[in-house]
């Protein structure tokens, strides 16, 4: 006989662009009363998980303070400027440079590996981002789970020439923002960005790097089995991904890749919302503009999203979600657009997307905030930050929910209005959001992931 005992360890990052999927997900297994749950990350992250308890309890597993090196929102100005310049290739190698850091996933690595001796999981549920997890998972032989939170072809299409892929040879590449139909200089830029990638590993920098890799790789004791980026893939039990087929472009999607759609908790999910709610219920048309926790606007920047305010003043409102520590760039508040509402945070984003007076949602287009601007039926006005924020940029201008800023890097005022005059003004945009918001909701959310990892052969009981 097995034994009864079936632990489900969650796994990731402290980003919330990486972590809020998974705790909407260990939340719904603790609201089916599923026992044993377990979710391991970072200290920074403590009370959002011991809050998720609606039946049975999540264990929280700290995994130590945040480092920087694996920490977008940690990473200095000039970090930043070099990760989300508009130079594609330049940004994507700037990324690869500052998070390929192997010494910095070393302590991570032994804290997770003492989570799991103490609770010796029947199955992992990772972030697809997370290295070490996978990492330890495959070493160990533990199923494991993959979550993503990206549209599916991101990490099912390599970003090297001659590696393994799973879309077809001229897919575009992860992180160029390419379309399918590419005019002959788009499609020698695309080969062109996986030989640059392959060539920046041949550099006498990154070789050391990749020496120091495989030192830490020795140290630690991880299989050669878990090296490669497709091993996340391949080692899988399963991987589950919050989007849907007809958000990318189309491919054959392996068997063991489920789409779900947008992963959203039961909602009001912030029923006491400091009156945010009431305001929304008296504006007819508000324009809501969030950027997610990475974004770090200039003072040039919010004069420019002040002006545009001001623009749209006679027909439009605005909620602005701010971080505090960058209100401080706002003019003086006499100077502010009565229709402009400047908030440091909203307790949920997923209400005010709910809410039927939020006509636009103006964003960098994250994986999360994509799927759940249109799993709301909300169309797009997009400025892409970096990375995947391209790629989602492109496939919701091509599919008609969304309109890409010209000039993102200065946000002109000029630009901002024309995009979102348009999106509003048009109702094709609002139609296509609403299709898609019909498909996201039909792929299951929540209810289909905790059904398919509650099927597993891994937590069958004997």
């Amino acid at each position: 006989m097995g034994s009864t005992r079936r632990p489900i360890l969650f796994v990731s990052y402290p980003e919330s662009g990486l972590l809020n999927p998974l705790l909407v997900l260990a939340e719904e297994l603790s609201r089916r009363g599923v026992e044993d749950l377990w979710f391991a990350t970072d200290e920074n992250r403590r009370s959002e998980i011991e809050a998720l308890k609606v039946d049975t309890p999540v264990e929280f597993a700290s995994l130590g303070e945040v480092v920087s090196e694996m920490s977008a929102v940690t990473w200095d100005d000039k970090t930043y400027r070099e990760v989300t310049q508009r130079s594609r290739f330049k940004a994507h190698r700037a990324v690869i440079k500052h998070s390929f850091a192997p010494r910095s996933r070393v302590e991570k690595y032994r804290a997770l590996e003492a989570v799991v001796d103490e609770v010796e999981p029947a199955l992992m549920v990772i972030e697809s981002m997370c290295q070490y997890a996978y990492e330890l998972a495959v070493t160990k032989k533990i199923p494991f789970v993959l979550g993503v939170p990206f549209l599916p072809s991101n990490v099912l299409t390599s970003h090297v020439p001659f590696a393994k892929s799973h879309t077809p040879p001229h897919f575009p590449v992860p992180h160029t923002g390419l379309p399918l139909d590419m005019t002959p200089v788009q499609r020698v830029a695309n080969q062109l960005f996986r030989m640059r990638t392959l060539g920046l590993f041949m550099t006498s920098d990154m070789r050391k790097v990749v020496e120091e890799d495989n030192q830490v790789r020795a140290e630690l004791g991880i299989s050669p089995e878990a090296r490669g980026m497709m091993v996340r893939i391949d080692k899988s039990e399963m991987v589950l991904c919050y989007s849907v087929p007809e958000l990318d472009y189309p491919f054959p999607v392996p068997a063991k890749m489920k789409l779900v759609g947008t992963m959203v908790p039961p909602l009001p999910q912030a029923p006491e919302d400091d009156g945010l709610s009431e305001w929304l219920a008296h504006n007819d048309s508000v324009v809501y503009m969030g950027f997610g926790t990475i974004t770090r606007m200039t003072r040039e920047h919010i004069a420019s999203l002040v002006e545009v305010a001001r623009r749209m003043s006679d027909r439009h409102q605005f909620l602005w979600k701010l971080p505090q520590e960058q209100q401080k760039l706002l003019p003086s508040a006499e100077l502010l657009p009565d229709n402009l509402r400047i908030v440091d945070w909203v307790p949920s984003q997923l209400d005010v997307l709910a809410h039927p007076s939020v006509k636009v949602f103006f964003t960098h287009a994250g994986g999360n905030g994509f799927h759940e601007g249109l799993y709301f039926g909300k169309p797009l006005v997009v400025r892409p930050l970096w990375v995947d924020c391209d790629d989602q940029a492109r496939r919701g201008q091509d599919f008609g929910v969304s309109l890409k800023l010209d000039r993102p890097e200065t946000i002109d005022a000029d630009d901002v209005v024309d995009k979102l005059a348009r999106v509003l003004s048009d109702r094709s945009f609002r139609e296509r959001a609403e299709h898609f918001g019909q498909v996201l909701r039909a792929a299951g959310g929540r209810g289909a992931a905790a059904d398919l990892i509650l099927g597993l052969p891994a937590l069958a009981k004997d």
